[in-house]
């Protein structure tokens, strides 16, 4: 650890469960001088600040960011472009932001339209840490160790920029990668967020039947493994599908055609098409426990 914090003043917006676990992280690690807050609820700062997640409640975001080292934007990603609007035009030279956003084309795109020329300062991020709690009282300083945060770097960032955002993750306890917004959005569209929409779906459609508490009554472990993620934040979900649909809707016609393929098995009473394919399924399925267990 070095002798001072890498990181002099940081800007949260958004105290929840990433931004929160983003400043404790860096608090733990001794990097961080002071932690600012912003958030749309007053309840949910004070909350954060008696949890010591942040050291101040801000007011203004421009006087706040022209002084910042470092700026994160842990809001739902349909709020980060009026943000990007309201901290363009006091960006202090030296400040670089970061995001925690689960897609990456869109907000590229905000930043271009809102920062412009500044857009060099904005390195997004996507640390792949989530939890179906959410809230001031659900971040934790460990959220983060040894779990990948997805860096997909602009043309226009100076290297500087990508290694001081690359840093902040790694005294987080990260580990980074660097994709493409494009390869980003193409492959977390599959194996995110399908699958979050596949649970709200199965644990909504059993949730308006007239007899829903028999069924939720008799549901256990593979019902509770293949839906806990039903759990999370709506309004997160909400903007996530929506601003990666394009990819997110190719996933859902592959699905329905896996789908499909498994109902016409069932109509002909095919055990060995069934078989096959659960055959592949738990290969793959076991083979990827077993690399994130080495």
């Amino acid at each position: 650890m070095s002798s001072e914090p890498e990181f002099g003043k940081v800007v949260v917006f958004g105290v929840g469960l990433i931004g929160g676990s983003f400043a404790l992280a860096l608090k733990a690690a001794g990097q961080v001088e002071e932690v600012v807050g912003f958030g749309r609820s007053l309840s949910t700062l004070t909350q954060a600040l008696d949890l010591g997640i942040i050291d101040r409640i801000g007011i203004n975001p421009g006087q706040e960011t022209v002084e910042a080292d470092l700026v994160l934007l842990a809001t739902p990603v349909g709020q980060m472009p009026e943000i990007m609007a309201r901290i363009a035009p006091y960006l202090g030279p030296e400040t670089v932001v970061t995001d925690g956003g689960s897609t990456k084309s869109d907000v590229v795109a905000a930043v271009r339209e809102h920062l412009g020329e500044r857009a060099g300062q904005f390195v997004p991020a996507h640390p792949i840490a989530g939890a179906e709690n959410s809230g001031a009282a659900a971040a934790r300083a460990d959220l983060y160790q040894h779990k990948k945060v997805v860096l997909t770097p602009l043309p226009e960032n100076p290297v500087l920029n990508v290694a001081r955002v690359r840093s902040a993750w790694e005294w987080c306890g990260a580990q980074l990668f660097e994709l493409t917004p494009e390869e980003h959005d193409r492959v977390f569209a599959a194996v995110s967020h399908l699958p979050h929409l596949l649970s709200f779906a199965l644990v909504h459609g059993l949730a308006v039947r007239d007899d829903s508490e028999l069924y939720f009554n008799f549901a256990a472990s593979g019902f509770r493994d293949f839906t806990r993620i039903a759990a999370s934040h709506p309004e997160m979900w909400r903007d996530i599908c929506l601003a990666n649909r394009v990819a997110l809707l190719g996933e859902l016609d592959r699905y329905q055609e896996q789908l499909d393929e498994l109902h016409d098995a069932l109509s002909r009473g095919d055990g060995a098409v069934l078989e096959k394919t659960f055959d592949v399924a738990r290969a793959a399925r076991r083979a990827w426990d077993g690399s994130k267990s080495r």
